[in-house]
């Protein structure tokens, strides 16, 4: 396809801004909460509302292109909760303590000493479970991104967003644990890389079965993946760090601003 290149360099940068997340983690004592809650409710509202706005009608007009009827409709619903069901069966895989959903230590860690070898595992842990969460997501961004540039683009940024305190959460106990900020950096740059091998293996496995039918279940299925981690694991986050209604706001500001970026690209 002609929008191969594009589409992984989209999905490189996404993954690798767990790498961001990691120099931030590094460079400053303290993370503004506030922001930090204002902008994973920001890019949960865009996820889910590009998910359903955008997302899941054009794989149903894809699968349309081949299934008639009602079965198209079929196709792309079981698609979109195949999604989901697919990125929870991962999460089920991730023990709670090594969950990357689990980041309340990012705040916490200044307030007590730890034992470094606890620390070590911790941040070794993480960044696994990081890795195999990244998998799916590098799907989601490549698989837009080869269907819409515009709307791959839109989709990599609130992944990267929401990857910054991932790399986070992977840098601080690495660093407590081992004082070396280069270690810790490397860790998290490492586990973002996870998000564009996703996306090369998923289009290997997929190309040869490229229809239209599949392809249109795969961006529903995409929907699903986006509508899970909104709903999972960024609004769950952005409570968890700051006020409920800063959260809902970046939630519908989120959402007004992939409307109206919908209706100056189209």
């Amino acid at each position: 396809m002609k929008n191969f290149y594009p589409a992984l360099g989209l999905t490189l940068l996404a993954g690798l801004s767990t790498g961001i997340g990691s120099l931030l983690a590094l460079m400053v004592d303290h993370t503004n909460k506030r922001f930090l809650t204002f902008a994973l409710g920001f890019s949960a509202g865009i996820m889910l509302y590009v998910s359903f706005v955008e997302i899941m009608p054009q794989a149903g007009s894809t699968v349309a292109q081949e299934v008639a009827g009602k079965t198209a409709s079929w196709i792309i619903t079981a698609a979109f909760f195949g999604g989901m069901l697919f990125i929870w069966l991962i999460d089920q895989l991730v023990p709670d303590f090594e969950n990357p959903h689990e980041m309340s230590m990012i705040g916490t860690l200044n307030e007590g000493p730890l034992e470094e070898a606890r620390l070590h595992r911790m941040g070794i842990f993480t960044a696994a479970a990081i890795a195999i969460h990244n998998f799916p997501e590098g799907l989601a961004v490549f698989f837009s991104a080869l269907s819409n540039q515009n709307l791959g683009a839109v989709i990599a940024a609130t992944i990267a967003l929401h990857n910054i305190p991932e790399g986070m959460a992977v840098a601080v106990p690495i660093y407590f644990a081992t004082k070396s900020r280069m270690r810790a950096f490397s860790y998290s740059f490492l586990s973002g890389l996870a998000e564009p091998l996703g996306a090369v293996i998923g289009y290997a496995l997929l190309k040869p079965y490229l229809t239209p039918t599949v392809f249109g279940g795969v961006l529903a299925g995409v929907a699903g993946i986006m509508v899970y981690i909104s709903l999972d694991e960024l609004l769950p986050a952005a409570e968890e760090y700051g006020e409920h209604h800063i959260a809902i706001s970046g939630l519908i500001l989120g959402m007004a601003i992939m409307a109206v970026s919908l209706l100056m690209l189209g």
